[in-house]
């Protein structure tokens, strides 16, 4: 009799999971009918790891709630007990009677939430060697409130993709009062963050998407390089998440990456693709990845003023169909002449 495994989706999460080599471990073991992956990283991962698994822009509460069948989630929590957290919040956002069966390679357990697919849970857990643990969900926050949980004090927090500060406590609280949004607790306050989160509109704190920390510890992997070419010049600005509904179309031949997060975010995205960027920063980077340039990227650092301004006035001013990459490089360098400095430079010669 086949495992219900078999008949069963995986719906992975982050990209841990696919470069400590869980993903792979799992598909040999448990060989799920399908593999859904949800996350920007965890979309970059995927591609660089070559595994048979079909990326998504769907958070995994989304693709799970749509799922009919059979499915389980598979997530590597930067420790336990935020892999724990980040479990609770999935299977409390999950339709009403649903459960959740959880694999949590950080600690090596299979959750079942909320009284979930305990046959599935328990086959899980037999063949990863996995502990197995029940556990409820404690639901939704109350309006106009956002706890995220399972901080490290010192390390950046996100709103929508926007770092808004750095973790003074293992727990950030954030309220949406008179429309704006204010640090409650536990949060040192980028004011320059909150700035562009508001720019782009209120977001609703309930639904947002939250997180602490390095969006992913590993470096890209190297991949094709492609050779300068005419194309569009794509302009991400702060907030490098959206990255991947831009790259998708064939017509881009470069990025315009405006931000320091931003551009960390477009290079090592766009490494293993082969997509050159040129990036605008101002030097206020909190290291949320490790950083990685296609041949033929340029970083530039603004000498005063922010990057928030010259990136605009590039993107305004640029025309943004280029002839060929390298071309739009020199001219844009020549035109910022004084007012930049190189601070990366992967052109080669």
């Amino acid at each position: 009799m086949n495992p219900l495994t078999a008949d069963a989706v995986m719906v992975v999460h982050g990209p841990e999971v696919f470069d400590a080599g869980d993903v792979e471990w799992l598909i040999r073991l448990l060989s799920p009918r399908e593999v859904l992956v949800a996350g920007v990283m965890a979309r970059t991962a995927a591609r660089e790891s070559g595994l048979p698994v079909t990326c998504t822009d769907e958070r995994p509460s989304v693709l799970l709630n749509a799922l009919s069948g059979r499915a389980f989630l598979v997530n590597r929590g930067k420790t336990p007990d935020s892999g724990r957290i980040f479990g609770e919040i999935i299977a409390g956002r999950l339709g009403s009677g649903r459960g959740l069966v959880h694999v949590e390679s950080s600690s090596r357990t299979v959750y079942s939430w909320n009284r979930a697919d305990d046959a599935l849970a328990q086959e899980i857990a037999e063949m990863t060697g996995f502990t197995l643990a029940s556990a409820t969900s404690t639901g939704t926050p109350r309006d106009g409130t956002r706890e995220i949980r399972g901080c490290i004090p010192g390390e950046a927090v996100f709103v929508n993709g926007i770092v808004i500060g750095t973790a003074t406590d293992e727990t950030v609280v954030l309220s949406s009062r008179n429309g704006t949004i204010r640090p409650v607790s536990g949060l040192e306050v980028k004011p320059h963050g909150f700035e562009k989160l508001l720019r782009r509109g209120l977001p609703d704190l309930r639904a947002a998407w939250c997180k602490s920390g390095m969006i992913r510890s590993a470096p890209p992997r190297p991949g094709k390089v492609r050779v300068s070419r005419a194309g569009r010049v794509a302009v991400i600005d702060h907030c490098g998440h959206t990255l991947y509904q831009e790259i998708e179309d064939e017509e881009v031949c470069g990025v315009l990456a405006i931000g320091d997060d931003t551009t960390a975010v477009c290079g090592h995205i766009c490494s293993h693709a082969g997509i050159p960027v040129f990036g605008v920063v101002d030097g206020d980077g909190d290291g949320i990845v490790e950083p990685g340039f296609a041949p033929g990227s340029v970083v530039v650092e603004v000498t005063y003023g922010r990057d928030d301004d010259l990136g605009r006035e590039v993107a305004a001013t640029r025309d943004l169909e280029a002839s060929y990459w390298d071309e739009w490089v020199e001219e844009t360098l020549r035109s910022l002449e004084g007012r930049v400095r190189v601070v990366v430079d992967r052109r080669e010669g």
